[in-house]
């Protein structure tokens, strides 16, 4: 049966997840996921670049001197093991789709020749949901910027935090995300766009959103394990 197409609008949000294949890991290392940060922000274009991904060393700076066209605007993202998370607002016609088309291809083709192995690295389809408002759009963002809590705490929701502060920390300090470069750092600074979130709320005020966010989440839980190697997710 034929696969419907999805008709995405222009100047709407939507919250995209991709995963991986059976839960499967995307990343395997670091180089991975600076792939996929570099991947978003060149296939982020109207134009081809695939040549300009096989052959620049340093590809930010490289794309950023012609003039881009780009297909969505992406206001948030977050890297996870095994799925990503992004915030985009469509800019141009089936922007949507063509960037994540080219998005899904090109790091797959990376992956897949990197760890010699064949065969689907996402599951399927991306899925996406209509922002239909600005209250959905707020929770949103706090939603993706907390996501890297699960990394220190699995099923933080239901088994709790153990050390509040040490938490926020994490997410505010996690390389991985959108997060840093809203409260000020420099950690991805082209890859998004921060203009429009930040005229409803300034980072202080977005900043308190996202820890009350956390505490109304966190309220009645109690046990929390850190069993992770935290540099490989944090800023330097």
């Amino acid at each position: 049966m034929a696969t419907k197409k999805r008709i995405f609008c222009n100047r709407e949000f939507y919250h995209i997840v991709l995963k991986g294949v059976d839960g499967k890991s995307l990343f395997l290392d670091n180089k991975d996921r600076y792939r996929m940060i570099h991947n978003m922000f060149v296939f982020n274009d109207s134009k081809d670049c695939v040549s300009t991904i096989r052959h620049c060393k340093n590809l930010t700076k490289k794309i950023e001197k012609y003039c881009r066209q780009n297909l969505v605007v992406i206001h948030a993202f977050c890297l996870m093991s095994n799925h990503i998370h992004l915030m985009l607002e469509q800019k141009k016609e089936n922007g949507i789709s063509r960037f994540m088309l080219k998005l899904g291809a090109g790091y797959a083709s990376y992956f897949n020749a990197k760890y010699n192995r064949t065969g689907h690295l996402f599951q399927g389809r991306f899925k996406s949901v209509w922002v239909n408002d600005d209250d959905q759009l707020a929770v949103l963002f706090a939603y993706i910027h907390t996501n890297p809590i699960s990394i220190i705490c699995p099923n933080w929701k239901e088994n709790g935090i153990k050390d509040l502060n040490k938490t926020k920390k994490f997410i505010e300090k996690y390389k991985w995300s959108s997060y840093a470069d809203y409260l000020g750092g420099k950690n991805f600074p082209s890859l998004t766009q921060r203009e429009f979130m930040l005229s409803d709320k300034n980072k202080k005020q977005w900043k308190k959103f996202v820890n009350d966010w956390i505490e109304y989440k966190a309220d009645v839980f109690e046990k929390h394990f850190w069993n992770v190697n935290e540099k490989d997710y944090l800023l330097e």
